[in-house]
């Protein structure tokens, strides 16, 4: 009898060693997970920063040297390489579609900051030939040099389920130099400026396992203007109706399609996008809200800007107060 019980005993200590031993285990694996986990975490953020400061060096790219060009695309590559929501990210089931909605700025760009614009990705798609699109690079390339003289403020995205309207803010002098019409001596022109914003709208639909959008352009218009007269006739819907002049191509030009280009999101988080048009140029955005309605521009008077002048001219100068 104390033998049978012995051996029991035996038996069961045996027993309760492999069950620790696996539980052991196991809590040890899950652990080593976590601090993964945690590890890559840690490195995704570090990445993102370091990728923000070049950015903010650089005004968004536009001055970037060749130094930082290539550093900010070998940390872009590192988080491709660490996207948290590898596939399916914009499908409408997927856990991060919700990620995806609302308001994005531009923050880094490898190619003109415009050409985040469903409206220029879908001039690039005209494009056929790999001379076509040489050419299509040089022409915004010379696009970009007319703009110099402007200058370039938000330039966003705004994601809805269906829907992608880019708003692109410029504003430009608009009165020559002083000495042209006063006696005054002055280095600039007046501090006056031509303030608007491009706004391009196309339905967007998720193809590529839920990894890209296929866009449809829609429409162009300007919103904002500060220009007296100008803004009435633009508030008053005039616009580019750029789908139904496709259309309209397509039922008188031989061959000719609406173009609908694919635009890749290769990393997402809550806090960061990057995105890749069909030659690869990369869009780095940064989460502004998660609203989804286009910006509001109808507090914006039509006035150049002279009801702001003169209000500092007076709180600085006359300080004359009724």
């Amino acid at each position: 009898m104390g033998v049978a019980l012995h051996s029991c005993n035996l038996v069961l200590v045996a027993i309760l060693t492999i069950y620790r031993d696996f539980f052991s285990t196991q809590c040890s694996s899950d652990d080593e997970r976590e601090e993964e986990k945690a590890a890559a975490s840690i490195d995704r953020e570090r990445t993102k920063t370091d990728l923000l400061l070049i950015a903010s060096r650089s005004d968004r790219g536009q001055s970037a040297s060749q130094s930082d060009k290539d550093s900010a695309m070998e940390m872009i590559e590192r988080l491709e390489s660490m996207n948290p929501h590898p596939q399916g990210l914009l499908s409408a089931a997927s856990e991060s579609s919700a990620s995806v909605l609302g308001t994005w700025e531009v923050v880094f760009s490898s190619t003109q900051l415009f050409r985040s614009s469903p409206f220029f990705m879908a001039g690039r798609a005209v494009c056929e030939t790999e001379d076509e699109a040489r050419q299509y690079d040089w022409f915004c390339d010379m696009h970009r040099g007319a703009l110099a003289i402007s200058t370039i403020g938000k330039v966003r995205q705004i994601i809805s389920p269906t829907r992608m309207v880019s708003e692109f803010e410029v504003k430009a002098g608009a009165v020559p130099f002083l000495s042209d019409f006063t006696p005054f001596k002055y280095s600039g022109g007046w501090p006056v400026t031509i303030d608007g914003a491009i706004v391009s709208s196309a339905d967007i639909e998720t193809v590529e396992d839920g990894n890209a959008w296929e866009i449809f352009m829609d429409t162009v218009e300007i919103k904002g203007s500060n220009l007296p007269l100008l803004r009435q006739l633009l508030d008053a819907g005039l616009k580019l109706q750029s789908r139904a002049l496709g259309q309209f191509l397509e039922q008188n030009v031989n061959d000719y399609t609406n173009p609908k280009p694919i635009f890749r999101t290769t990393y997402l988080d809550h806090d960061l996008r990057i995105s890749r048009d069909q030659d690869g140029k990369v869009f780095v955005y940064a989460r502004v809200s998660d609203q989804t309605e286009p910006t509001d521009y109808s507090s914006i008077m039509s006035d150049l800007g002279l009801g702001k002048l003169l209000e500092g001219f007076n709180d600085s100068i006359t300080k004359y107060y009724l």
